[in-house]
């Protein structure tokens, strides 16, 4: 874990006193497809918003450049935490920041599908990159096309829209953007959050819209060719080329 930290600023960071990480075990089949277990019942992050010294943390909101959540966190927390994060999303863009939302679907993670639906369209209003991906957008509202993906989200307020089509690349700005290079999956654990980071990190850093997709796809063909959804630090890592 030290490794995967390296070079981040952690001074906002908090630590639970009382409870763990969660736990999830991972099951891949010939095609790096995978499936997951969870165990996040008691995890330190479904209580992260009830911790004694938050303050400091949501009052840091207006100097961020950019805040990035998805379904994933928002599943995860109670009814307070989710109000915590939607009034987290207000601060940020109130001080000039962006916020990026991936709509990464996990119905197991959710008491029903209706729920998860009121969620996903509040989350919608309240950001200014979106990251979905069809096949979680289609499970959720019934859209398969990337055009009416891309609609619905601006339709909404969303200023950017990235709609992530798997192998197929990815649908923003008005154009397909495909894979730069296509790979032989091991692991698809991660694929999309590994988009998201090579993504948000080329275009925080001036890149253009094109130029970001492909940085997002560099980033996640890597991934997806290692076991696990974080790869330890190697020589073949693409990091330098990602900005």
């Amino acid at each position: 874990m030290p490794s995967h930290l390296s070079g981040l600023d952690l001074s906002l960071a908090r630590v639970d006193p009382t409870r763990g990480p969660a736990l999830y075990a991972i099951t891949t089949d010939s095609d790096g497809e995978r499936t997951f277990t969870y165990w996040r019942k008691d995890s330190a992050a479904r209580q992260m918003f009830a911790l004694a010294d938050n303050a400091d943390v949501l009052a840091a909101g207006d100097k961020v450049d950019v805040l990035y959540f998805s379904m994933i966190s928002l599943a995860i927390l109670p009814p307070e935490g989710r109000e915590i994060v939607f009034d987290l999303c207000v601060r940020v863009r109130d001080g000039g920041g962006r916020v990026a939302f991936d709509s990464n679907y996990r119905s197991a993670l959710w008491d029903s599908e209706k729920a998860a639906r009121a969620v996903h369209a509040r989350a919608i209003t309240l950001v200014d990159i979106g990251l979905p991906t069809r096949e979680d957008e289609l499970s959720l509202t019934g859209l398969d096309d990337p055009v009416a993906i891309d609609r619905s989200w601006r339709e909404r307020g969303v200023s950017e829209v990235v709609v992530k089509l798997g192998s197929g690349g990815c649908f923003a700005n008005g154009a397909i953007h495909p894979v730069p290079a296509p790979v032989a999956p091991i692991d698809t654990t991660g694929a999309g959050d590994a988009f998201n980071a090579g993504y948000l990190h080329a275009r925080v850093s001036g890149r253009s819209i094109k130029d970001s997709a492909t940085a997002g796809h560099t980033l996640a063909g890597y991934v997806i060719t290692k076991r696990g959804g974080i790869p330890l630090p190697s020589n073949d890592a693409p990091y330098a080329v990602l900005g």
